[in-house]
């Protein structure tokens, strides 16, 4: 093919480079992005409530819920890279979905709800026991995403089998 190995060896060079440049941008990116969303998250408001006694006192608390903030991150740290590549795909196709687009984001979501799930639970160190302490916002994730995983399955594979590729 006419390609030397020390040609072969150069280019690995500065492939690697190029790869290392870019996750050090990337790194920026992240740590900016995660310092934005402290600073979002970190605000509070002050708020009058009563006491059993009936005197008035004035509270701080956030205007962020915990709970759907630390969701909200997940979400969008873990897939934002698979739906700018669907989004950019979408648009050099001319507004259609392409190859890498839908099962991409599928995927990626699949594995973010069950195989990060096993990860944390087969890491806890043997003799400890760890729960989940608010159950209710993982039910209504596993329901929906199951529920999603099986109807595009349905979809697919059932009442349109080789219309959608």
């Amino acid at each position: 093919d006419g390609i030397t190995w020390y040609t072969r060896f150069f280019r690995a060079a500065i492939y690697l480079l190029a790869m290392i440049y870019l996750f050090m941008g990337v790194s920026i990116v992240a740590d900016r992005f995660m310092a934005a969303i402290e600073v979002i998250t970190s605000h509070e408001r002050e708020v009058v409530v009563k006491k059993y006694n009936g005197e008035k006192t004035t509270i701080l608390v956030r205007v962020w819920n915990e709970t759907v903030s630390n969701l909200t991150l997940m979400a969008l740290g873990s897939s934002a890279p698979e739906i700018l590549l669907s989004i950019i795909e979408i648009v050099g196709n001319g507004f259609e979905a392409g190859d890498l687009g839908p099962g991409t984001i599928v995927g990626s979501a699949a594995f973010n709800l069950y195989i990060i799930i096993a990860v944390c639970m087969v890491s806890v160190p043997t003799g400890q026991i760890r729960k989940i302490e608010r159950n209710d916002v993982f039910y209504v994730t596993v329901v929906w995403s199951t529920f999603a995983y099986i109807w595009l399955y349905l979809i697919l594979a059932v009442f349109s089998p080789n219309v959608v590729e």
